[in-house]
């Protein structure tokens, strides 16, 4: 297995980093919810081909509950930023269902436009843009009782101009694409990471179960199947961010074991690096939760702040860190 580099050390204003995404201009742009520390508003980073970061905007925070906690990001076609503010992943009570996806135009490192595409989401979590849509993982789906009693989650799908959509968080959404069992009773958390490939079939994690679903497509548009496509518990135990290469490799952030799995084309599961508990400081996996291939070098960046079972995070650090390892 690979020994993970340290890529960055991150400024005291990020405590907790998450999504990824790369801009026209082939910077590195970096989501920060900062959950574990809510005094630092939810921001996006912008770092530049010499590794130089800097505070590129912080998020439009919710009129209603005051806050913002970007997560999964991506750009539209005509650069407008995408991003899934996941409030209620914050753990405040009075912050579920508060979720928002949220369209930012930015000029001049500022947002002079702010178009709330959808709300009232109970976990929103993973983006992707594909032609005239954008895909979010929605990690949970707790109001949706089924009669299996595991956890329901979904991936949503919006138009790119839609604005203002309301979300009931059940199956009466017409915005649901498809839907999800966790079959883990021991980690009842629902899809996460999420990828297109080439020909346009769609990936989706299922963080609990570490499975990786296909999502292929009728020509209209609907679903013509969705089925596990990889699955290896010993090589794989948690499916967060996710990234395709050029080869249709998918390298996938395992949340859970400080890990990274790639899955070849043929589904093949093969974990690339892990890292015992610990700070980062080093390079290490400090529990990573978002990849991205960057400059030909694959980066992650360390939430490094869930503990408890199934957890090898005991504890979260400062500064906040991000890894780097070789795509292979």
């Amino acid at each position: 297995m690979q020994q993970p580099k340290l890529f960055a050390l991150l400024p005291d204003y990020v405590s907790t980093p998450d999504g990824m995404a790369i801009d026209s201009e082939g910077n590195l742009i970096l989501a920060c919810p900062n959950y574990a520390d809510p005094s630092q508003p939810g921001c996006i980073l912008k770092i530049d081909e010499n590794k130089k970061i800097r505070k590129w905007v912080d998020v439009p925070v919710s009129e209603e509950t005051g806050h913002a906690f970007p997560m999964g990001i991506a750009f539209g076609p005509d650069g407008d930023l995408y991003i899934c503010d996941n409030q209620g992943w914050s753990g405040a009570p009075d912050l579920v269902f508060k979720g928002r996806i949220l369209r930012l135009r930015i000029k001049n490192n500022k947002v002079v436009k702010t178009t709330v595409v959808a709300s009232g989401m109970e976990h929103p979590n993973g983006m992707r843009i594909h032609r005239n849509h954008v895909y979010v993982t929605h990690s949970m789906l707790s109001r949706v009782k089924d009669p299996s009693g595991l956890l329901v989650s979904c991936v949503y799908r919006f138009g790119l101009e839609d604005e203002n959509i309301r979300i009931t968080n059940t199956l009466a959404d017409r915005t649901i694409l498809a839907t999800f069992l966790t079959y883990n009773k021991e980690i009842q958390y629902g899809v996460d990471g999420i990828e297109f490939d080439k020909a346009g079939n769609l990936y989706v994690g299922n963080f609990g179960d570490g499975a990786v679903y296909k999502i292929t497509f009728n020509d209209d548009g609907t679903v013509r199947e969705n089925k596990v496509w990889a699955q290896d518990p010993g090589q794989l135990v948690s499916t967060d961010g996710m990234i395709i290469d050029g080869e249709g490799n998918i390298f996938i952030a395992d949340f859970c074991a400080n890990a990274v799995a790639k899955v070849a084309p043929n589904g093949k599961v093969t974990r690339i690096a892990q890292s015992p508990d610990t700070d980062g400081l080093n390079g290490e996996l400090d529990q990573p939760g978002e990849p991205i291939i960057w400059k030909g070098r694959l980066i992650l960046s360390c939430f490094d702040l869930v503990t408890g079972p199934h957890k090898v995070n005991t504890k979260h650090e400062m500064p906040a860190t991000m890894s780097e390892l070789e795509p292979r």
